[in-house]
């Protein structure tokens, strides 16, 4: 029960920093008339925070178990 509660943490831990990485002062430290392959740089760091978010959700998700009720039944029924 305590990996799970980990887990739930690191989640959450997860949530707050993926959620300062589009923060607006963030973001225009970005915002310079920079261009990488041809893109500007505010896009590409755009892009890559949000890649980071679906890879590390991913990640979470799947090592963490599913949830168990307490008359041991899982699903809302």
């Amino acid at each position: 029960m305590s990996d799970r509660r980990k887990l739930e943490s690191a989640v959450l831990v997860f949530a707050v920093f993926s959620a300062m990485l589009i923060l607006p002062p963030l973001v225009y430290i970005f915002n310079k008339p920079i261009l990488h392959f041809g893109l500007p740089q505010i896009v590409l760091y755009l892009f890559a925070a949000w890649l980071l978010m679906v890879i590390g959700t991913a990640l979470l998700t799947r090592h963490l178990p599913p949830a168990a009720d307490d008359d041991g039944r899982n699903g809302g029924e």
